[in-house]
């Protein structure tokens, strides 16, 4: 593994930081080679590729003691370097983005990794400061995420949007790319959520799950975090009132300028 450091682009406004006795590190996995919609980590969106996007967002969050971009390929490499970010090159054989974290991680020396995915240009900060609050409230957890509420039907029936069933806790049941808790088409008497893919580990637990062999559930429902639940993994979610937009093809690019624009006009 081979790690290009550079000077780190600056964050804008200050939020709390839920999380400063512990040391953080987050790593915003990137490939260049996606099936759906290949080099999208450079697309341009607003004059900036995807990849800046995230990585600037992610500089705003105070609690970070590092920002890292790990990747594959040159030309990930070369766009980071230009805007002033940090990359760790990474082997090209990882099946998953967890794969790729594990690799940079076990090269480092922190208490948590933060896992951004690398195609959410519109995470805000203060998302990641949410998922990290777990940390400092219960030493027993091990992983932590987020949740939102969905509101309407074309989220609730989309299988691109992830579900997340929880206990009273807070902690995971199950993910599905189905409505969980709806049965034949009734309206759900309990609230449904969407799962935000945003992961913090324990280093430790982040290396140890990567060693595991893949489970059933999670081949069935093809979600990764299923593995976790399978094997005994406790998942603290963190309930959150902020959305983000995946960009999985060329349209959702177009949402994502809209947003943009649309918050531009705003601060006018």
């Amino acid at each position: 593994m081979v790690i290009f450091i550079v000077h780190p682009v600056t964050g804008t406004e200050p939020l709390s930081h839920p999380a400063s006795a512990l040391s953080i590190i987050a790593i915003i996995p990137s490939r260049y080679g996606s099936t759906r919609f290949p080099g999208k980590p450079l697309i341009n969106i607003a004059g900036r590729p995807m990849i800046e996007h995230v990585y600037r967002r992610a500089a705003a969050a105070p609690s970070l003691d590092r920002i890292l971009v790990a990747t594959d390929d040159e030309r990930i490499r070369e766009s980071v370097e230009t805007f002033g970010g940090e990359v760790c090159m990474t082997r090209a054989t990882h099946k998953t983005g967890t794969d790729r974290l594990a690799e940079v991680a076990e090269h480092l020396t922190c208490d948590l990794i933060v896992n951004i995915q690398g195609d959410e240009p519109l995470i805000e900060p203060e998302m990641i400061e949410q998922a990290l609050i777990p940390f400092v409230t219960d030493s027993s957890v091990n992983i932590s995420t987020l949740r939102r509420r969905i509101n309407n039907t074309k989220e609730l029936h989309n299988p691109n949007v992830v579900k997340v069933a929880t206990d009273h806790n807070g902690d995971a049941l199950y993910f599905s790319r189905t409505p969980v808790g709806q049965h034949n088409g009734t309206t759900p008497s309990q609230t449904i959520y969407k799962h935000i893919g945003l992961y913090v580990y324990r280093r430790t637990t982040l290396l140890e799950l990567t060693q595991l062999p893949p489970t059933p559930l999670e081949q069935s429902e093809s979600l990764e975090q299923l593995r976790a639940l399978e094997h005994g993994y406790r998942i603290r979610t963190v309930e959150t009132t902020f959305d983000s937009v995946a960009v999985d093809t060329p349209e959702d690019v177009e949402e994502v300028l809209r947003f943009i624009n649309d918050s531009s006009e705003t601060r006018l």
